[in-house]
């Protein structure tokens, strides 16, 4: 069969994020090695045209700031092998995508800067946003999910982290990508970015990802109440996740940490989805 201009912009793409992002990386992002951990996260960031440099702080900071704090390392503790493995990538069209941190194992304080660290220097500043083109959340997933079957280790869980302001817009079907990935068992769970005007900011795009784009077990949308929220619901989003207890989206989750339930699409919503990961 030929293929498209499209795919072969799309199979470049995922080339070159798979050659890079498969140099694993352990304690202090140093020499590449084997590690097994509690969860897999794939940050899959984006940078498209529609991100302007106030967006691509937000968001660069915020998972800087996630990433060492206190709430959040007592979390990656909790669990039995106290490690987590994280990826971060940046996505815009299919043939726009750039990996920022490559796997990296954080099972502590000094693991969690190096890591933070890395995204503050090289993560997207929106400063320089001609030829990243439309919204690809497909491509997004794609990549996600391929990096998740070359994770360099061992995960109970492997989730894929999308945070976006857009639909998709780019690229193929955004639905028949989150089939392929909760197919093999990985969660897509998403935080909408919010535009700052209306009365519930982000809640449209939620709705959207809820349909669209979210899928796998407890599946959930974070939605930060303004846009100055977002750190702290991306915190908060990432406990969730890697807490010990079970189902990410229950109020008890987050109970022990002394924070309440969070704004998010209603849980029957993400539960439907479920059917997906079953042959």
């Amino acid at each position: 069969m030929r293929m498209t201009n499209f795919s072969v912009k799309l199979a470049g793409a995922i080339a070159a994020a798979l050659s890079f992002g498969l140099q694993a990386h352990a304690t202090g992002v140093g020499e590449p090695q084997t590690f097994d951990v509690d969860v897999a996260i794939v940050f899959a960031v984006d940078f498209s045209s529609s991100i302007d440099p106030d967006t691509a702080d937000l968001q660069r900071n915020g998972h800087v700031t996630a990433l060492t704090s206190p709430e959040f390392l007592d979390a990656i503790s909790s669990n039995r092998r106290g490690c987590i493995g994280v990826t971060y990538f940046e996505w815009a069209s299919p043939a726009q995508i750039r990996v920022v941190l490559p796997w990296t194992r954080i099972c502590g304080p000094a693991d969690a800067e190096s890591a933070a660290r890395v995204i503050a220097n090289k993560g997207d500043t929106g400063f320089s946003r001609r030829g990243r083109g439309g919204t690809s959340i497909s491509s997004a997933i794609d990549v996600g999910r391929l990096l998740l079957d070359q994770f360099p280790g061992t995960a109970e869980r492997k989730i894929i982290d999308i945070s976006g302001n857009g639909e998709n817009n780019d690229g193929l079907p955004v639905q028949e990508s989150r089939r392929r990935a909760v197919a093999k068992g990985y969660t897509i769970n998403a935080i909408a970015i919010p535009d700052g005007s209306g009365e519930n900011p982000g809640l449209l795009l939620a709705s959207y990802f809820s349909d669209n784009v979210i899928g796998g077990f407890s599946a959930f949308v974070m939605v930060p109440k303004a846009v100055g929220d977002y750190t702290t619901a991306l915190r908060r989003k990432l406990i969730r996740e890697i807490a010990q207890s079970g189902d990410p989206c229950s109020p008890k989750a987050g109970a022990r940490f002394g924070w309440p339930p969070y704004t998010t699409i209603a849980d029957a919503q993400y539960r439907a989805f479920e059917w997906m990961a079953s042959p």
